[in-house]
């Protein structure tokens, strides 16, 4: 995710900016800059990499500023208003070009933006008609570009006028080279927020960037704008009218601070798992009846001629290609295998260059799953990574790449990367299907608007699900054994929610198949036995239920996640999570929420560290 540090005040505030940006380091970038206003004229410095790449850079232009006889050159007075970010590419490469800030034509306005910009093609378009000039790919630039339209000496009402004409979700921060106090900043759901201090002022993205220079902040909520001043704010809502808003004390330490508040990473990571998934898809969605995935370089003429699709991977990657299989076979009517990565290796597999070879691997640098494309990939397969991290070196060896946008994992346990995979899959598999004609288009658009409604329905699920899921947990905690069942779409839930158990909570745990329970399973069920059951409303919901049944019969409890609505579930099972329904084929993304939270409150009730559980690593790049 993006980060976002602001400050005017009377401190030199260029190190306050890189310390800022410091403390955002968590979350996760590939570029960054920093521009400041000193004497009326604004100066950017902008780096590919991390922070010590743009600290070089910023040497280099003090060093440059000497007089070149040696002697020092008069100064400018230090600048004392700037803004600075980390990129997390979405909308171009990652190029010093694309880093933020970004300008307008006359470089006097810059802006640094956290999010998507969904209508930039339009946007873009309609500016250049009127002979605005781009420098970048990023369809953050626009705003900037919209600004200086709107600008007529109050930068504040040309903010607010720009900010009507976009739709997307994003937070940014602009200011003017002749308005040296002055700092206009918005917000559209995408986090913002601002620091007091005396006789100065923050605005960020995160409290942590600002938490060594002030306690005192201020939330600045969806759809609000707000000038800063050294000495205040102004915030008003989206039709000019002024909002009165505390100022509040922050009582986290920096630990504390990073963690958003939260106990641990993993648990504001499940809490991330809608803007991961809002970042992953929302670009990809422009419009209502279909997949843009120009960002893959993959033609539609080979999407179309594809005869099969492999999916190589491993742990968590390797459910959230499993749901991927089902969905693509679904509604692109394409063969799909699913190999795990280090078995696929060495099984002398046969390819063809038809195949479509889709390696699926969260840091882009699993060891099995690289050597598993570029075996594939010297086969003659074409090779699609999806991966979180850009510059990874599963963004080497493949010949496209999707990117699932979910921002730093630092848990070791997956949680926000694991929903963004499914959801790349899902694009995927949508816009294989419009290309080869497998769907009518009214099921595209149907599913387009579904797809787009997850990120609510996934804060809604967590919100519904939390204390019941702490609860249960208590119950519980004991336990010897879990066993996960599911069918069809449910069973990779039943996996990646086993995978939960064990990793952070060290409890045995065995995910299944619910049709073959008979075939051994069944053994080790009695009275003492918890069983997860994944019972969303699906073709095969009454086999699960009949599964059920019988494992009721033998003693044990049942904890099921069913979907809204279907109370027959309820009637059967001890526990039952209840998710928002939504189309069956996307349900898993919703369902697995309840079970990452059980099996994160048993860990944290049996007193474990859930953030760093014991012998795991959160990249394998070893086999």
């Amino acid at each position: 995710m993006c980060g976002i540090v602001g400050y005017v005040g009377n401190r030199p505030c260029r190190d306050l900016l890189m310390a800022g940006l410091e403390k955002l380091e968590y979350r996760g970038y590939d570029s960054a800059g920093v521009s400041v206003v000193s004497d009326g004229e604004i100066s950017s410095v902008r780096a590919v990499g991390n922070l010590a790449n743009l600290r070089a850079e910023l040497d280099a232009q003090d060093a440059n500023e000497a007089a070149g006889d040696g002697s020092v050159a008069v100064a400018a007075p230090p600048a004392t208003i700037g803004v600075a970010h980390t990129r997390w590419a979405t909308h171009g490469r990652v190029t010093e070009e694309n880093a933020h800030p970004h300008g307008d034509c006359t470089d006097k306005i810059h802006i640094v933006l956290n999010g998507i910009v969904e209508n930039h093609a339009e946007l873009r378009h309609d500016l250049r008609e009127e002979g605005h000039t781009f420098s970048s790919e990023t369809d953050a630039e626009i705003v900037s570009h919209l600004i200086e339209r709107q600008y007529s000496g109050d930068l504040t009402e040309a903010v607010q006028k720009a900010f009507t004409e976009l739709r997307g979700h994003y937070a940014f921060v602009a200011m003017h080279s002749d308005h040296m106090g002055v700092l206009v900043a918005a917000r559209r759901e995408c986090p913002l927020v601002v620091g007091r201090g005396e006789d100065e002022t923050f605005v960020a993205s995160a409290i942590p960037a600002f938490l060594a220079e002030t306690r005192m902040a201020q939330l600045i909520e969806n759809d609000e704008v707000v000038t800063i001043t050294p000495d205040g704010v102004t915030i008003t809502d989206a039709q000019g009218n002024v909002v009165e808003r505390a100022v509040e004390e922050i009582e986290w330490d920096e630990d504390a601070a990073e963690k958003g508040g939260f106990d641990t990473f993993m648990l504001k990571e499940i809490y991330e798992q809608a803007d991961a998934v809002a970042e992953t898809i929302t670009d990809r969605l422009p419009e209502v009846d279909g997949v843009d995935l120009s960002d893959m370089e993959i033609s539609d003429e080979f999407l179309r001629d594809t005869e099969r699709i492999v999916i190589v991977a491993c742990g968590t990657s390797y459910h959230a290609g499993l749901v991927g299989r089902y969905a693509i076979e679904r509604w692109a009517r394409v063969p799909v295998e699913m190999d795990i990565a280090s078995e696929y290796r060495y099984r002398d597999p046969v390819v063809s260059s038809n195949d479509l070879v889709v390696g699926i691997t969260q840091s882009g640098e699993t060891a099995d799953t690289l050597a598993a494309m570029r075996l594939a990939r010297d086969k003659g397969a074409k090779v699609v990574a999806v991966t979180n991290i850009m510059g990874s070196q599963a963004t080497r060896d493949a010949d496209a790449v999707l990117f699932t946008r979910a921002g730093l994992e630092i848990g070791v346990a997956a949680t926000k990367t694991f929903v963004s995979q499914v959801a790349v899959m899902y694009l995927l598999g949508l816009r294989m299907a419009e290309v080869r004609g497998t769907l009518p288009p009214e099921k595209i658009t149907e599913l387009v608007a579904e797809l787009k409604h997850l990120p609510s329905r996934i804060d809604e699920t967590i919100e519904a699900v939390e204390k019941q899921t702490e609860a249960v947990a208590e119950r519980y905690r004991n336990a010897s054994f879990f066993l996960y069942l599911g069918r069809n779409i449910g069973l990779p839930v039943c996996l990646e929610g086993a995978l939960k158990l064990k990793e952070i909570s060290y409890i045995p745990a065995d995910a299944y198949a619910a049709g073959e329970m008979k075939h051994g399973p069944i053994a080790l069920l009695d009275e003492s036995t918890p069983v997860v059951a994944v019972a969303n409303d699906s073709p095969t919901l009454d086999k699960v239920l009949s599964n059920v049944e019988e494992v009721r019969a033998r003693g044990a409890s049942v904890i099921a996640v069913a979907t809204e609505g279907n109370e027959r579930v309820g009637e059967i099972a001890d526990e039952t999570f209840y998710v928002p329904q939504s189309n069956w084929v996307l349900q898993p993304i919703l369902a697995i929420l309840p079970l990452q939270l059980l099996a994160y409150h048993i860990a944290r009730l049996n007193g474990l560290n859930v953030d760093q559980p014991r012998n795991l690593a959160k990249t394998v790049t070893v086999e």
